[in-house]
């Protein structure tokens, strides 16, 4: 699958633009920052977590702080969405887990760090959109508000970022994105101490819905990115956690 979508619909999209193009000289000191080789580079490579633990949530009330752990993952995702495929930044989340007080598996979510990466070919899917200030585009996911590490599931809602672009504009906005996560294989534990463990993961059965909230470039954007997708979407990452026990952690 390309990173971009296919060039014969770029001239469709720029007339689109041009009013809103010539509007956005207005906001040059925004859209400089989408100068060639300066929006949104992704950090180095890694997945190794250097959050520590400052997002560990408060444990639900009765539980045994010693039976419950904070658990920091770090993860470097690769996601074909629609007509677009590329590595995200690495995304950190913090959540705990532990037995409840009736004996059944409980956790808490902590919080969720991203940083957004550009999307190859900017808004237009062209040459125009990769270099030209103004008509950049970027992605960054954020929590959905839905999570079970047991199960490996979690919902994110996916940001478009864009000067031309309202701030509410969202792959996800009104319902987000349900990923059910598998392991590629086995885990791996390297280190012992403090405890890291590294394992790979994937989903390629969540479907993908269309930008919503992005003013009158809803559609085109649609478009632009082959949204909706029902199929042909990949979620696949490479992470690592960590973790400490509450007794530990007090």
């Amino acid at each position: 699958m390309s990173e971009t979508t296919a060039a014969r619909r770029g001239p469709s999209l720029v007339r689109r633009l041009a009013a809103p193009v010539a509007a956005a000289a207005l906001l040059a000191g925004v859209a400089g920052v989408w100068a060639s080789g300066v929006a949104y580079s992704a950090p180095a490579a890694g997945t190794r977590s250097a959050a520590g633990f400052g997002d560990c949530p408060a444990l639900p009330e009765g539980v045994d702080p010693a039976r419950w752990r904070c658990e920091v993952h770090t993860a470097a995702p690769k996601l074909t969405m629609g007509e677009v495929s590329l590595p995200l930044a690495p995304i950190t989340m913090t959540h705990a887990e532990g037995p409840l007080p009736d004996g059944t598996n409980g956790q808490v979510w902590g919080a969720m760090h991203s940083a957004p990466t550009a999307v190859p070919g900017g808004l237009t899917g062209t040459p125009a959109g990769e270099h030209a200030p103004g008509l950049g585009l970027a992605i960054r996911p954020e929590y959905g508000g839905r999570s079970d590490f047991y199960t490996g599931g979690l919902s994110l809602r996916f940001r478009l970022l864009s000067p031309l672009l309202p701030r509410g504009c969202a792959i996800g906005a009104s319902e987000p994105v349900d990923f059910r996560v598998k392991r590629s294989g086995p885990s791996k534990w390297v280190s012992q101490d403090p405890p890291v463990i590294e394992f790979s993961a994937y989903d390629d059965t969540f479907t993908a819905p269309a930008p919503e909230h992005c003013g009158p470039l809803t559609g085109p954007l649609g478009r632009r990115l082959g949204l909706p997708a029902a199929t042909g979407n990949l979620m696949s990452y490479d992470a690592s956690y960590t973790f400490k026990t509450y007794d530990q952690l007090i």
